[in-house]
């Protein structure tokens, strides 16, 4: 029978690779529950309307959909902002404000294949829901960020670019664009660092910009890592984009205030393509610019009222894992494989396997880890299989042991040991006891003139 190979842009994870995700899906929870966030979860299949009304056109083409056995069309969820629109739109009144949820949850996205972008991935969500104020907007990014430095990456490595789509909208005012062409120049601007100058400038006159208007936005665009202050010099006779600035000079001084600031920088062609965003956004990306967005959030005050629940004000970001597994990969920050256990309990012969299954037991029950020997094996074999398993400890039992009640402890990275009462035997203890030990040096080998049979 031919072998059954996995879908294109799925993953598997064996526990190398589930390493790094429980790695990184730690460090997460701790950042996340650090700030006072909740954790929840919502279904991973969605009535498609949810998103067919709520993301956009971008997000519309590239569901995984389909029409169920109930006549009804529904799609995997392809980000986790709409599920929690609706969950808190029934729920949200009652609650204190402001909320603050994150999730963790699988997405769905039916895309090309490249690097940095799957169909599947996971993602780090946290929002906060019910605060108007820039604070909010700074406490969000400021999660993010420390979701990433958490795995030990610095402001040499990763970047936020930091923007507002009032301010975006403002400009394009005075700069004399039609309301009408609002919109897709929004998504243009998006899209300008991928698409490039020329198809950027014939995307903006195909909605109605003269040329001279095209290439102003452009001369944005291309300094968009400039400062603020910069935009406001060039604006300085237009008092809504001065108006429109300042809660970008706040949330910057909020940053710094936080010990953040090296991490932000205001960059104009940060839009966020997703329809529902309406004030500050920011994405995440690697200093070198080398990988795709990090990360990506913003503002989105609309969408909760629009999904038929309370009108309330709320920020958030998802962070997705594929970019930033690649890039601990490459700053060599990825664990080198399956975290070890604690003990590898051998025994030689079979009347010492119940002591050895006792003392997995109590190991265990202490809180430690522990694998016991499954038959028995020469004490060499033993003790080549306990170092390729991971193990820390060998916890030997023989006959000699057995008559004492007692075990050889050995370390299997040092070559030390010591004998315990097998009583004694716990984790704490014998981590704490790597000293005054009873045969250093020697090994259980010798102790019980064991071979390789």
């Amino acid at each position: 029978m031919t072998a059954l190979a996995k879908l294109r842009g799925f993953r598997e994870f064996g526990p190398d690779e589930m390493a790094l995700r429980n790695h990184v899906f730690s460090r997460w929870r701790a950042v996340a529950c650090g700030y006072g966030f909740s954790e929840y979860d919502g279904p991973p299949l969605e009535p498609l309307a949810l998103y067919a009304e709520k993301s956009g056109d971008e997000i519309a083409g590239q569901l995984y959909e389909f029409v169920d056995r109930g006549d009804r069309r529904v799609a995997l969820r392809p980000e986790m902002t709409p599920t929690l629109a609706r969950m808190l739109g029934s729920r949200g009144r009652a609650m204190a404000k402001p909320i603050r949820w994150f999730s963790i949850p699988q997405l769905f996205r039916y895309e090309r294949n490249q690097r940095g972008r799957l169909r599947e991935h996971f993602q780090l969500n946290a929002d906060i829901v019910g605060e108007a104020a820039v604070a909010a907007d700074a406490e969000v990014l400021a999660v993010a960020v420390d979701a990433v430095r958490a795995l030990g990456l610095g402001p040499a490595d990763f970047t936020a670019r930091v923007n507002d789509r009032r301010l975006v909208v403002a400009v394009l005012g005075a700069l004399g664009v039609p309301s009408a062409a609002v919109g897709g120049c929004l998504e243009a601007l998006d899209k300008a660092e991928r698409t490039g100058p020329a198809a950027s400038r014939q995307r903006l006159e195909a909605l109605g910009l003269s040329s001279a208007q095209a290439e102003d936005l452009l001369g944005l665009a291309a300094a968009g890592a400039g400062s603020l202050d910069d935009l406001k010099r060039r604006f300085a006779d237009a008092p809504e984009v001065l108006a429109t600035a300042a809660p970008l000079e706040e949330h910057a001084c909020l940053l710094e205030a936080m010990g953040l600031g090296a991490y932000a920088e205001f960059d104009f062609t940060v839009v966020r393509g997703l329809a529902y965003y309406t004030g500050i956004v920011f994405e995440l990306f690697d200093r070198a610019g080398e990988l795709r967005a990090i990360c990506g959030g913003g503002r989105y005050d609309g969408l909760l009222g629009r999904l038929g629940g309370d009108p309330l004000p709320a920020v958030g970001f998802g962070m997705g894992d594929v970019v930033l597994g690649e890039l601990l990969r490459e700053r060599g920050l990825a664990p080198d494989g399956p975290p070890s256990f604690d003990f590898f309990v051998i025994w030689l012969e079979e009347a010492q396997r119940p002591l050895a299954l006792e003392a997995c037991r109590r190991l265990r029950k202490a809180g430690g880890s522990a694998v016991c020997a499954l038959r028995p094996r020469s004490m060499r074999k033993h003790l080549a299989m306990a170092a390729r398993s991971g193990a820390r400890r060998a916890v030997v039992i023989g006959p000699d042991e057995a008559a004492a009640g007692a075990a050889t402890v050995r370390d299997l990275e040092t070559g030390e040991q010591e004998r315990v009462a097998l009583e004694s035997l716990l984790p704490g203890g014998v981590a704490r006891s790597p000293a005054g030990l009873a045969n250093a040096g020697t090994g259980p080998e010798s102790a019980h003139g064991e071979g390789d049979r």
